[in-house]
Order: structure tokens, then C-alpha cells, then sequence
């Protein structure tokens, strides 16, 4: 199918911004689109990163440590490193907003608008298992998406939310440390890779952007910490959504000044194109918020089922433990709920928040037995738990297992095993009599 023409309205723009640039620009459009990669340094080895570059001819992203290149024959997207969450598949420029944002082990960080889920685990790369991430999405189906992805990865410190900007502000006003706005916008840096996009691009939509931006940046004011930061960013390259909307943010609220820009043009840099800004909110507020502690008493179901994970851990996964926190139950699902330097999550402000993911998912409480979660699986490490199946990605015994398969292991081997691929976990399954009874999800078993 032929592309879209470009409409005469956004080349007017870009050759207002570009001038001599506007042929180089445009003819970026005829180039292949950048695809890439971010490895989670919480599940690489030097060894493994090294495998991986080697294997996919993988090419170095300038602007960040832990962003590849690759190239459109290879797919490791289909490979079981990419289900035992060893990387996300990212755009390139993207990878630039986190990289701004600077965040630091041991913060309280607010990803606003984060589906699909590239620049929250990209905040929870850089917080190595230290300091709380809450993650937002307004729309409950990307909300489901994003949670998948932060379980993939394997993440114990993040809470997914499904609530508007409002609905946050409301209840975690001046909460956070960092907050990342990766705004709703235009789209033009999609132009290349979706014809949609094209499609849909007007003046009108460009005005439209604006006023929501402007919205929600009213709401990511309130929830600012004094002395806290803000990266805002968008896939798209007028100044409107950009350098006007930051314009008007630091005018609206004289205590947000702006540190820092940065732009990324695909017929100058290898990707799509981002723009980013980094803001800082002044300290000098004294009245800083934080998520109030007062809780319920915990319930006798919560008890049982908190005691029945124990008594399963001792077993299957003794050198897990949770970080700061508390466990939560809803119905039969256990979580463990994450809290960070002060700031926590009471039930009060759970009261009609949507929370598609409450932290870690541990797993299930049923008739006084308890059965562990594919999460649970993923956000462990090989030598927590009490059993191991390793064998090699390559293996036609990680493929069988990824299709769903029961394996024959070592009769040694008994009750609940943590199924590795590389050493990178990639689910449960359960040993007896020399056969492995296989845990995997029904909706995540592949057909390879």
C-alpha cells in the first residue's frame, strides 16, 4: 500500500522550523524506519549482553548505555530472551526522555502517561530495585498492556494505576521525586512507521494536543515535589506541543523554571525523532506531600493467605524477600504492595482508584493452598529459589516449555521449580516423579 501524502499544512510547518534542513528532513522519509532494543540490566551479564550483540549484529544507541540498534532480518522479539524480559524492544529516540530525566536509586517516581510501558521500565533500569515507580495510564486496555510489560520485565517495585491525571493528584499531591510526561500529541514522529498517523494529523489535532497537554501539566504541577523534576516529552516536532507548551507551563507556574531541551531529528540522528525537556519545580514549598500510612486491619482471609505464601516460600523460593511494604489480597490474588521513604499507598486513596497491578503479584490463595504467579516467576533470581530446570535458550526443552509442554527433568528434582532459560527465568512448573508439569499461562504459550 502507498504511503499517505504529507499534508501540505505540517511541510508548511516544517519548512517554517527547518528552512535549508526541509529537503534532508523529508527525504528521512524514504529511509527505513529505526528499530531497537534496551537491555534490563537487572536480568544481564556481561555475558549475556555480549551473546546477544554478537548474535543480532546489534548497534550502539549514542544517547543511552543500555539502548542497541537492530536490524529489520533479525527478530528478538520471537526469542525467549524477550520473554524472560532481557530487553525491551524500544524506539530509539525514545530512549532519550528517560535519559534526561536522570532518575536515581531510592526515589519515588511518577510515570504519567505510560503505556506501553518503554520509559517505566526504562525509570526502573535506572532505579536497580531501589525507590517506587508509579505508573499511570489513563485508558484501561493500554493500562493492561502496560502491566503485562512491567511483569515481563520482571519489576517488584512498580504499581500500575488506570486513573486520570485529576484522580492521581487528588490523592499523591506533592508525592514524587521525578515525574516523566511522555504527553498524548500529534504523532508526527510516527509519520514513518504508521500511515494512520498521517492520516490523522490536522492544525485542529495539533490545537487539540495542546489544550490536553496543558491540562494534564496542571495536575503533574500539583503532584510535584518542591525541589522535584519533570521531563516532558513528545513524538512529534512542532513548536506548539513543545517549546510553546513549556513557555506556557513556566509562566502558569513561576516555580517551574526549565533546565534543559533536547531535540532529535531523524534526518539527523538514527530514529524517529523526540523532543524532550527537563524542568525543575523550586523547593522552596515546606509543605511536602506524602502517601499517608493509616491502614485497615488486615483481614483474616489476608492473614491466611499471607501465611500460606510463607509456609510455600520456605520451600520453593527461601531467599526471596520483600522490600519495604505490605501484602494485599484481592479475592484470591496476593500482592505485595511496595512503599518507598514515606510514601505509601493507604487504603483510603485505593477507594475507586483502578490498580491493574498493586505491586508485585505473588500469586494465588485457593482452598488453603497456595499456587505462585507467572510474575512471581519472573521478578525472581535463580538463586532464590529452593529448585532450578535450566537449560539453553536454544533448547528444544525451553521451546516445549514456551509451548506449554510438560518436560522430563532429573526425578530428583520435586514440587515447585523456577524454569530458566540461560539462567534468565522464564516460569513454574511443578516436579514429580521425573516429570515437570508446566505452570506457564495459558495466554503466554507461544507456537514455535
Amino acid at each position: 500500500m502507498d504511503k499517505p501524502t504529507l499534508p501540505s499544512a505540517y511541510t508548511e510547518q516544517i519548512s517554517s522550523l527547518l528552512g535549508a534542513e526541509t529537503t534532508a528532513f523529508l527525504e528521512s522519509y524514504r529511509q527505513p524506519r529505526a528499530q531497537g532494543l534496551r537491555i534490563n540490566p537487572m536480568k544481564s551479564t556481561p555475558k549475556l549482553r555480549e551473546s546477544i550483540i554478537n548474535q543480532w549484529n546489534l548497534e550502539a544507541v549514542p544517547w543511552c548505555s543500555e539502548g542497541y540498534y537492530y536490524e529489520e532480518p533479525h527478530r528478538p522479539g520471537k526469542h525467549p530472551y524477550h520473554t524472560a524480559g532481557l530487553y525491551y524492544i524500544q524506539e530509539p529516540s525514545a530512549m532519550s526522555a528517560v535519559e534526561l530525566l536522570d532518575p536515581r536509586p531510592g526515589e519515588t517516581i511518577l510515570d504519567m502517561a505510560a503505556a506501553p510501558g518503554g520509559k517505566t521500565t526504562h525509570i526502573a533500569s535506572k532505579l536497580r530495585g531501589q525507590g517506587l515507580i508509579v505508573s499511570n495510564e489513563i485508558h484501561a486496555g493500554r493500562a493492561k498492556i502496560l502491566a503485562e510489560n512491567v511483569e515481563r520485565m520482571g519489576l517488584r517495585n512498580v504499581i500500575v494505576t488506570n486513573s486520570t491525571p485529576a484522580g492521581l493528584s487528588e490523592r499523591f499531591p506533592a508525592c514524587f521525586d521525578r515525574i516523566m510526561l511522555d504527553a498524548p500529541c500529534s504523532g508526527e514522529g510516527m509519520f514513518r512507521k504508521d500511515p494512520d498517523a498521517v492520516r490523522e494529523w490536522s492544525p485542529e489535532l495539533v490545537a487539540m494536543c495542546v489544550s490536553r497537554q496543558q491540562d494534564i501539566l496542571k495536575d503533574v504541577h500539583k503532584l510535584l515535589k518542591p525541589g522535584g523534576w519533570l521531563a516532558y516529552s513528545t513524538c512529534t516536532f512542532n513548536t506548539a506541543e513543545n517549546e510553546d507548551v513549556m513557555a506556557w507551563l513556566t509562566s502558569e507556574f513561576p516555580d517551574m523554571s526549565l533546565v534543559q531541551t533536547e531535540r532529535i531529528w531523524p534526518h539527523l540522528q538514527k530514529g524517529e525523532g523526540h523532543f524532550v525537556a527537563l524542568l525543575r519545580k523550586d523547593d522552596s514549598e515546606t509543605n511536602t506531600g506524602k502517601g499517608k500510612t493509616n491502614r485497615k486491619r488486615p483481614s483474616r482471609e489476608l492473614d491466611q493467605a499471607w501465611e500460606g505464601f510463607n509456609v510455600w516460600r520456605k520451600s520453593a523460593l527461601p531467599g526471596y524477600a520483600p522490600g519495604p511494604g505490605r501484602p494485599l489480597l484481592f479475592g484470591d490474588s496476593l500482592y505485595w504492595l511496595p512503599e518507598n521513604n514515606g510514601f505509601a499507598i493507604h487504603d483510603e486513596q485505593m477507594t475507586g482508584l483502578k490498580i491493574p497491578r498493586a505491586g508485585l503479584h505473588l500469586g494465588e490463595w485457593k482452598k488453603n493452598r497456595f499456587e505462585p504467579a507467572h510474575a512471581l516467576a519472573l521478578a525472581s533470581k535463580p538463586d532464590e529459589a529452593g529448585g532450578v530446570f535450566n537449560a539453553s535458550a536454544e533448547s528444544e526443552e525451553v521451546r516445549s516449555f514456551l509451548r506449554g509442554e510438560m518436560l522430563n527433568v532429573d526425578p530428583t528434582l520435586k514440587g515447585w521449580i523456577l524454569v530458566t532459560a540461560d539462567g534468565l527465568p522464564i516460569g513454574w512448573g511443578k516436579a514429580s516423579s521425573g516429570q515437570l508439569k508446566n505452570h506457564l499461562p495459558k495466554g503466554l504459550r507461544q507456537h514455535l
